[in-house]
């Protein structure tokens, strides 16, 4: 997970990664110690965050497994819990450009 190698170079600039997903919590923890992700990790419980951000990956029927995947994505939010920066990607295989993100980071 490239999230996972830049990650502190996030917490340098002091800024906190979480990560979410509608993948149970015993998932999470699995991929967690699997993984060694250092960062936190949220269920996004009846994929709501993700229905409120309007990232919801159209793609899969209701009745799917693959149903509540998001589109791939990174939000850069304040503080104040707005979001300043939106990265996403339509396609499930694709990330947002790191570099660019971690640019915008910066610049906050």
């Amino acid at each position: 997970m490239q999230l996972t190698e830049i990650a502190e170079q996030f917490e340098e600039m002091g800024l906190s990664v979480v990560a979410m997903t509608y993948d149970s919590v015993e998932m999470l923890k699995t991929v967690e110690e699997d993984q060694g992700i250092e960062f936190t990790l949220l269920h996004d419980e009846a994929i709501t965050h993700v229905n409120a951000l309007g990232i919801l990956n159209t793609d899969y029927e209701p009745d799917s497994r693959a149903y509540g995947v998001p589109y791939p994505g990174i939000f850069l939010i304040d503080a104040d819990g707005v979001i300043q920066a939106k990265f996403a990607e339509e396609d499930y295989r694709d990330r947002p450009d790191f570099d660019f993100v971690l640019e915008a980071a910066a610049n906050l």
